[in-house]
């Protein structure tokens, strides 16, 4: 849910097979650092639904995969959209780039806020739509790499990234080549913006485990990362470098949630050797994974040794499986998704009611959502209780 109070009100420029990360998180971080987001397609109205693409690399490739990612709802009506209310543009990779620069409604759009100097992040693909508007005409840019030739042919310093964590940032336009590179691209739109991150300084552990939600790992993390903060993911029975397989969870119409294969999660630290004390906070994603992690006597142990050590804790959806079977609930207030109802009572909690699905609350040092839709809330609760603030 969007800050009503927010400082600063900036525009995301979606489109049918944007890539889901790409949409997402930053949609998501900017709301949980008190920025209003409106995300809007051409053609479409608040409230509808544009479908995402899932993009990753496989040594089998020669270039990266696609498949069906989460459902992205529509907050805004992109013919409602008034230029001068927005301090900023973001536009998202995937495939959606390639139509919307074709589009002479999109295109006056960019050319309105390059002209006005406001800022401007692009990733992937979507510094197509910047050469479609004469955006990147004399200034330095990156993007997905095979983007180079028309880059450099709309007259762009065309950075060829290092990595595709890679960004640019030239006066007003950041671009990146992909959104592994989310965390400095997101910061250095934080920048543009004019924003003021402070707490940083903070080292927080993530619990990861094969299907987990696939949002409900990446767009914390990453939100995290982007102020600063040292964020690291373990797994049991697997080290820093190797992969969890993520899971898509969403909500089309039938009695539950159904589930398609997600992102690969890279892991950052080893698990078998992972210094807890260390970490100044835990962050447990929900999806499948909490189910079998809750019967894992470390995971167990690494749960109760953050809560006995008063440090934050902010669980989501399936993950309070996990604290329900470390003890820590007794006495809580907590939600969760609704299935998980039945754990949380058991475990000794008192249960709040998810209504509306993106709910979340804080008792004490304890933070639980109830799923994906309510990142904002959940990262900006958790990052209350850490003390990590954004001020613009």
């Amino acid at each position: 849910m969007a800050n009503p109070k927010a400082e600063r009100r900036v525009l995301l420029l979606c489109g049918d097979y944007m890539e889901d990360y790409e949409a997402m998180v930053p949609f998501q971080a900017f709301q949980a650092y008190g920025v209003s987001v409106d995300a809007v397609c051409p053609g479409k109205k608040s409230g509808e639904i544009c479908p995402t693409a899932i993009h990753q690399y496989s040594p089998a490739h020669q270039t990266y995969s696609e498949s069906r990612g989460h459902n992205f709802t529509l907050n805004a009506t992109f013919d409602d959209v008034e230029f001068d209310k927005y301090d900023g543009l973001i536009i998202p990779g995937g495939r959606a780039p390639e139509y919307l620069a074709m589009d002479a409604s999109v295109v006056g759009l960019v050319r309105k806020f390059s002209d006005s100097r406001k800022p401007i992040a692009a990733i992937c693909h979507g510094q197509l739509v910047l050469a479609a508007a004469g955006a990147v005409k004399g200034r330095k840019c990156t993007a997905f790499p095979t983007l180079g030739p028309v880059l450099a042919a709309a007259g762009a310093y065309w950075v060829e990234p290092k990595t595709m964590s890679g960004c640019a940032v030239d006066d007003n336009l950041v671009t990146g080549a992909t959104f592994e590179g989310h965390p400095e691209f997101i910061g250095l739109f934080v920048n543009a913006l004019g924003g003021n991150i402070a707490g940083s300084d903070k080292r927080i552990l993530f619990l990861c485990g094969d299907f987990m939600e696939d949002y409900e790992i990446t767009v914390p993390f990453q939100s995290l990362q982007a102020l600063g903060c040292h964020v690291d993911g373990v797994c049991p029975k697997k080290k820093a470098g190797d992969i969890c397989t993520t899971a898509v969870h969403d909500f089309e119409g039938d009695q539950t949630y159904s589930e398609k294969p997600g992102h690969n999660f890279t892991l950052t630290a080893d698990f078998d050797t992972v210094d807890v004390s260390s970490y100044d906070a835990l962050v447990i994603p929900g999806g499948r994974a909490p189910e079998y992690l809750a019967l894992d006597e470390k995971v167990i142990e690494i749960v109760k040794q953050i809560v006995e050590a008063g440090k934050p804790v902010a669980s989501i959806c399936h993950g309070q499986q996990i604290l329900a079977a470390a003890g820590v609930l007794q006495g809580k207030k907590c939600t969760a998704y609704p299935a998980v109802k039945l754990n949380v009572v058991l475990s000794g909690a008192t249960w709040v009611e998810p209504d509306p699905i993106d709910r979340c609350f804080t008792d004490g040092n304890l933070v639980t959502g109830a799923a994906w839709p309510g990142h904002p809330e959940f990262i900006s609760q958790l990052m209350a209780v850490l003390d990590v603030r954004v001020s613009f």
